[in-house]
C-alpha cells in the first residue's frame, strides 16, 4: 500500500553537504484544500542559503540567551535598529556627478594640457606660493611702516580694547599707578571694525553696570541738533578707538590715525549717540580724562589694509581651488593662507607690533598644522579624493571655510559671545540663539547620519561620538574646573561627520574648517576646562562682600564704618567714583573711612571690597551720596 505522502517525497534530493533543499525544476506544487498532501514553502532567506530556519523559540534560545528577561518585543525592535544602522549591503558610496562636468573639469585638462609633466606643475606651483608670499608680506608690511604724523611722529598701533585706565583697584591708590594724568599725547593707528567691541563681563561706571555693550563714557556735548556743542572729552577707562569712533576721528570701516591727549581730572560726562555708538554717562568726576586733537587727517599715511588683504587671498585662494586637483595641495595651501590672513589681517591677536604678532602665530600655527593633517586624513582626503567638480568644490568648501575664517564678521550678529554658562544667562537673546543653533546641528546631523548609513559607516561614527560624549561628561564632572568649548573644539567635534562625499559636506566641513582657523589663530589652543577665574575672565567671581554698616553722613563729609574681615582676608579697599581711595589692612588703625566731599554739587559713588594682599574680591554695588545728602544703599550682589 503506497503512502499517500510519496509522489512528494520522490521529488526530494538529499544534497551532498547533508543540508535539505528542493530543485528548482522540481518545487512542490501549492497545498491544495481539498487535498490530503500539504505542501510548505518558506520565504526565509535561510532556505535561499541552504539552510532550514530555527523556530523563533530557539533562535531566541541561542542568540538572546543572556538578555531573556528583556521583553521579545524590545529586543526585535533593538535588533531592527542595528540592522538599520548597518545600510543597505552592499553599502551605496555616495560620489557627486558635477553639474556641467565640461566646464568643470576644463581647468583640469587645461593644466595638463600646457603641464603635461610632474615637474612642470611643481615649477608653477612653487611660483604660486612666492606670489602669494611676496603679495601679502609686501601690502602687509606697507601698512605696518608708513605714516607720520608731522610733530608726533609715527603713530602707535592699538587694538580695539586699549585703555589709559584699568578697573577696580589695578590702578592702585589715587589712580597712582595709571599716571600721568594730564599733558602728555600719543599718535594712534586704529584698526577696523572696533565699534563691534563689546565689554563681556559687567563693569561698574557709578551705579551702572555696563555689559555687551561697547565701552564709551563720555563725549561731546550736544547741541540739540545732533551736532557737537563742545570738544568731546572722555574718562579714561574708554576704548581709545571705539572713542575716537565716537568723535568721528577715525572712520569704524576703514580704521585711521588720530591724537590723544590727556586732559586730566573732569566733572560730568554726558552720554550722547554718535556714529553708531552710544557712550555713557557719568555725573561725577574722575582723575583722568583724554580727548583728541582736530585738524589731524585721520589717513596719516596709514591705512588698515584688511579689504586689500582680503581681496589679494581670496583671489589666491580662489586660483588654487580651481586648478588643482589634489586634495593634499589643495588643503594644506588653503590652510595656511587662511590661518595666516586671519592672525595677520582679520582677526588678530592683542599685540602691539607686528614682529611679535608674526612671531606668535608662526608658534600657533606649528601645532595647528599637525591638527590640520589629522583634520585632512580622516576628514578631508576621503571627501575630495576623487573629485572633479572644480567650481562647486570653490563655491562650497572654500567658500565656507572663508565664512567660518571670517566668524568675527559672518557670525557675529548672533549674540553669543562666549559659550559660558553666565553668558547665556546674562546676554539678551543668547539662549533663545543657542537654541536655534542646537535644532540647526540637530537637522543637520539627521542628514549626515543618513549618508553615513548609506555608506555602512554609521555604527563606527555612532561609537565615535559615544566616546566623544563621555569624554565630555568626565570633563563635566571634574571638580573645580569648568568645561569651556571653544570655536576649535566645536568644529573638532562636528569634523569627522562631514567625511561623505555630499554638497551638503563640502559646505558644513568648509564651515568647520574654518572656524578651526579663526579658533586658534586668533585664540590659540585654550584649554578645555579652565578654573573659574579663567573661564571669568577678570569678572564677578561671587566673593563674601563686606556687611557694610549705616554711614554717618555730616554735612560735608560722610563715614564708613565695617567689621573686621574673615579669613582669608585681611583687608578692605574702598572705590570712590570709581577710583581706589583708601585701603586698610588688620593692624592699621580703626575699620573706618571718611570721604570729605569737594565744593562741587554731585553725586558720588562708593564701593568697599575685601583684600587679600594687593588683590581685591569682587566689590559690592555703589551706594550714592546724593546731592541732597541722603545716603542710598547699596543693590545686593557684586560688581568689578
Amino acid at each position: 500500500m503506497s503512502s499517500p505522502n510519496h509522489d512528494s517525497q520522490s521529488a526530494y534530493t538529499a544534497p551532498p553537504n547533508g543540508h535539505s533543499q528542493w530543485r528548482e525544476d522540481e518545487m512542490p506544487e501549492p497545498s491544495i484544500a481539498d487535498s490530503t498532501d500539504l505542501q510548505i514553502r518558506s520565504n526565509s532567506p535561510e532556505v535561499e542559503n541552504g539552510r532550514l530556519p530555527l523556530p523563533v523559540w530557539m533562535r531566541e534560545s541561542s542568540k538572546s540567551f543572556h538578555w531573556k528577561w528583556v521583553p521579545l518585543p524590545l529586543r526585535n525592535l533593538t535588533r531592527s535598529v542595528i540592522a538599520w544602522t548597518k545600510g543597505p549591503d552592499p553599502p551605496q558610496q555616495q560620489k557627486i556627478t558635477p553639474f556641467f562636468p565640461t566646464v568643470q573639469e576644463a581647468p583640469l585638462k587645461l593644466v595638463d594640457r600646457f603641464l603635461p609633466k610632474k615637474r612642470h606643475k611643481t615649477a608653477l606651483l612653487v611660483l604660486f606660493y612666492i606670489s602669494w608670499v611676496l603679495t601679502f608680506s609686501l601690502i602687509l608690511q606697507s601698512s605696518a611702516s608708513s605714516g607720520k604724523i608731522e610733530g608726533y611722529g609715527t603713530p602707535q598701533a592699538l587694538w580695539c580694547g586699549a585703555s589709559y585706565w584699568s578697573g577696580g583697584n589695578r590702578c592702585g591708590i589715587n589712580g597712582n599707578n595709571c599716571r600721568p594724568f594730564n599733558n602728555a599725547s600719543l599718535a594712534f593707528q586704529c584698526p577696523a571694525n572696533c565699534a563691534s567691541m563689546k565689554v563681556f563681563n559687567p563693569y561698574a561706571v557709578g551705579d551702572q553696570e555696563v555689559v555687551y555693550k561697547p565701552l564709551v563714557i563720555g563725549g561731546p556735548e550736544d547741541d540739540g541738533n545732533g551736532l557737537p556743542a563742545t570738544k568731546p572729552i572722555y574718562r579714561a577707562d574708554s576704548f581709545i578707538c571705539q572713542a575716537a569712533v565716537h568723535a568721528g576721528v577715525v572712520s569704524n570701516d576703514r580704521g585711521g590715525c588720530g591724537v590723544v591727549s590727556l586732559e586730566g581730572k573732569q566733572h560730568s560726562f554726558p552720554s550722547t549717540y554718535r556714529n553708531g555708538i552710544k557712550s555713557i554717562g557719568f555725573g561725577s568726576d574722575f582723575p583722568k580724562s583724554f580727548t583728541f586733537l582736530s585738524g589731524i587727517p585721520s589717513e596719516c599715511g596709514k591705512v588698515d589694509q584688511r579689504w586689500p588683504l582680503l581681496a589679494v587671498t581670496i583671489i589666491f585662494t580662489t586660483l588654487l581651488s580651481i586648478f588643482t586637483s589634489s586634495p593634499a595641495v589643495f588643503f594644506s595651501s588653503a590652510f595656511t593662507m587662511l590661518f595666516f590672513h586671519v592672525g595677520l589681517v582679520s582677526d588678530p591677536p592683542n599685540t602691539s607690533d607686528y614682529p611679535s604678532l608674526t612671531s606668535l602665530i608662526i608658534g600657533r600655527y606649528l601645532p595647528a598644522a599637525f591638527v590640520g593633517y589629522v583634520i585632512y586624513r580622516f576628514c578631508v582626503r576621503p571627501q575630495l579624493t576623487g573629485f572633479t567638480a572644480q567650481f562647486e568644490k570653490t563655491i562650497l568648501w572654500l567658500g565656507g571655510a572663508w565664512v567660518g575664517s571670517l566668524n568675527n564678521y559672518t557670525f557675529d550678529f548672533i549674540p553669543i559671545q562666549r559659550l559660558t554658562p553666565h553668558d547665556l544667562q546674562a546676554q539678551p537673546g543668547a539662549r533663545l540663539a543657542l537654541v536655534i543653533i542646537v535644532v540647526t546641528i540637530f537637522l543637520i546631523a539627521l542628514g549626515q547620519i543618513w549618508y553615513l548609513r548609506l555608506e555602512g559607516r554609521l555604527p563606527r561614527y555612532l561609537a565615535l561620538y559615544a566616546l566623544m560624549g563621555i569624554g565630555l561628561i568626565i570633563c563635566v564632572i571634574i571638580p573645580s574646573l569648568n568645561l569651556r568649548i571653544h570655536h576649535y573644539i566645536l568644529a573638532l567635534l562636528l569634523l569627522p561627520g562631514t567625511r561623505v562625499q555630499t554638497r551638503p559636506s563640502l559646505l558644513y566641513q568648509g564651515i568647520l574648517v574654518g572656524l578651526f582657523i579663526n579658533g586658534v589663530a586668533r585664540w590659540g589652543f585654550d584649554s578645555i576646562l579652565q578654573t573659574s577665574a579663567a573661564l571669568l575672565g577678570g569678572g564677578q567671581m561671587n566673593t563674601l562682600l563686606p556687611n557694610m554698616t549705616a554711614p554717618v553722613v555730616a554735612a560735608s563729609n560722610i563715614t564708613f564704618q565695617w567689621a573686621l574681615p574673615p579669613s582669608p582676608y585681611d583687608g578692605v579697599s574702598v572705590l570712590v567714583n570709581d577710583v581706589e581711595r583708601h585701603r586698610w589692612y588688620e593692624g592699621e588703625g580703626e575699620p573706618l573711612f571718611t570721604w570729605d566731599r569737594p565744593g562741587r554739587e554731585e553725586d558720588e559713588y562708593f564701593r568697599f571690597a575685601y583684600m587679600m594682599g594687593s588683590s581685591a574680591a569682587d566689590y559690592t554695588k555703589a551706594g550714592v551720596w546724593e546731592v541732597s545728602g541722603n545716603w542710598r544703599r547699596m543693590k545686593p550682589g557684586p560688581s568689578r
